[in-house]
């Protein structure tokens, strides 16, 4: 496993400079500004905000194996930031594959985690019992899809212009706006940066499965909508068994899986009453 220094993902930090810090992690196929609309909430309250472009999205720490994007790395980077730009400790939030490793980053390490708030997206454990006694595993096809190399690079691959026209209708599918779909599919006309992406699926079949995640013993919040089409309800069913702390789970009506910016104004409201209600 390939480890990445914090000081070569781009970061980007807002707020007070003492303010308490909150740890963004992003998902598929976005970056740190996917969480821009969030964060004013967030900096008005007094809050510092540190959002990196995860292992492979920054260009400089983009190592080209797929065991280099399994979990336990991407953990280790988000620890590495909490360490250099939060003080050793911070407020996790993390939506799609960033709630993944926001799951085990609070479960494995919670001396570096205040609280969890995870979107979208279950604890592994829970996410994989789902594919086994749920139809998760139908809306789950891309995951088996984007294992073969090259075949989603073809697919997917930014050919046809700034941005490519395939990625964005996938994405304005899944219920993304045409800007940010656009906006999205024109990070990957570097040939790289799309095989590293796609690599954060590789990485789950690199190498043996370690031990289950304990329960996370933090005040935690989930938050799933019930437009996603990627993640089921059913798979949000057993995500209580994961915590052993304080939970709490909401659900937005009419929102798709994209949730930062499809609904900014009723994270931020939840966001800061978990915030508010367990300061760590």
């Amino acid at each position: 496993m390939t480890t990445i220094d914090a000081g070569i993902l781009d970061v980007r930090e807002a707020g007070p400079a003492d303010g308490t810090p909150v740890l963004l992690l992003h998902g598929f196929p976005q970056g740190a500004d996917s969480w821009d609309a969030v964060v004013p909430a967030l900096t008005g309250a007094g809050y510092r905000t540190v959002a990196p472009d995860q292992r492979g999205y920054s260009p400089r720490a983009r190592p080209g194996a797929r065991a280099d994007y399994r979990l336990d790395a991407l953990v280790a980077d988000a620890v590495a930031v909490i360490d250099d730009r939060a003080g050793g400790r911070a407020h996790v939030v993390g939506h799609d594959w960033g709630a993944a490793v926001a799951w085990r980053l609070a479960a494995r390490h919670p001396d570096r985690v205040r609280t969890l708030t995870a979107l979208s997206v279950p604890p592994a454990a829970a996410y994989a019992r789902s594919l086994v006694t749920t139809r998760q595993v139908l809306a789950s096809w891309y995951f088996v899809a984007f294992q073969v190399p090259g075949l989603a690079e073809r697919f997917l691959a930014a050919g046809d212009g700034p941005y490519s026209r395939r990625f964005t209708a996938a994405l304005r599918r899944s219920g993304q706006s045409r800007e940010r779909a656009r906006r999205d599919a024109a990070r990957f006309a570097d040939p790289a940066a799309l095989t590293a992406a796609l690599n954060w699926y590789r990485g789950v079949l690199a190498g043996r499965p370690g031990p289950e995640d304990p329960p996370v013993p933090v005040p935690t919040l989930f938050v799933w909508s019930d437009g996603d089409i990627a993640i089921t309800r059913q798979a949000t069913a057993l995500v209580h068994r994961h915590v052993s702390g304080p939970y709490r789970y909401a659900e937005l009506r009419g929102v798709s899986h994209w949730i930062p910016e499809e609904a900014p104004d009723e994270l931020a409201e939840l966001l800061l009453g978990h915030l508010a209600a367990h300061p760590g």
